[in-house]
């Protein structure tokens, strides 16, 4: 599903992998919301839950949560680790 949604989406992606027991993953929620809710129309925003999918974060080595990755035409194209504002996400896009 996640393979078929980066690679099928007209749209950027922004992709928040994250983990229900990290501190700072709840702390960028708001900030990533806000920047999905900027976003609408130009990019979509998906959040992957590394415990739940941790086939997914080790295929894109994820080293630290939260990380933020942008893909276009299914490849990633930028991603940026820690929690951001939602200006520091929009920016990714």
């Amino acid at each position: 599903m996640f393979d078929a949604l980066v690679a099928g989406s007209p749209l950027p992606v922004v992709v928040d992998f994250w983990a229900p027991w990290c501190g700072p993953c709840r702390t960028m929620a708001p900030e990533l919301e806000k920047a999905a809710q900027r976003l609408a129309g130009r990019a979509l925003t998906v959040k992957v839950n590394t415990d739940a999918e941790p086939e997914l974060g080790q295929r894109f080595r994820i080293m630290s949560i939260p990380t933020i990755a942008v893909f276009r035409d299914g490849r990633e194209v930028t991603r940026a680790a820690g929690a951001r504002p939602a200006a520091d996400i929009e920016a990714l896009v």
